[in-house]
């Protein structure tokens, strides 16, 4: 499958523009891809999620607090997120753009879920804070 710039289903959380990138129906299930495009503002309190996921920042900065660890990350940077692990990320710039990688499908469905139904999808997709 191939998304070239513009392309992919759009969703609106709470904290950030989601585009899917490519889907996991693309991948047989294997993986997702997203483009995260987040403003400076209120964050998304710490949480826990049962899937694995990687963040790779394009442009802006960001802080990932993981595990009680605060990491600043710059274009370039990257992060790898354990399922279950407590996460949350905040914004130091007007906006940071990052790609969200995901093992399977549930993040995606989550994302969905999340920009359809708001905060009520949380405890559907097993995110805890």
């Amino acid at each position: 499958m191939l998304t070239t710039a513009g392309e992919g289903t759009v969703l609106t959380v709470p904290d950030a523009t989601i585009t899917v990138r490519i889907p996991g129906s693309s991948t047989g299930g294997a993986y997702e891809l997203f483009e995260v495009d987040a403003p400076r503002g209120e964050a998304a309190p710490p949480h826990r999620t049962p899937w694995p996921k990687a963040y790779y920042v394009v442009h802006g900065r960001m802080a990932v607090f993981l595990d009680g660890e605060l990491y600043d990350l710059s274009p370039g940077d990257a992060i790898t997120i354990p399922p279950g692990a407590v996460h949350t990320f905040t914004v130091h710039t007007p906006s940071v753009q990052f790609l969200a990688f995901a093992v399977g499908e549930a993040m995606g469905a989550f994302f969905r879920d999340l920009s359809a139904d708001g905060l009520e999808a949380l405890a559907r997709h097993g995110v805890t804070q």
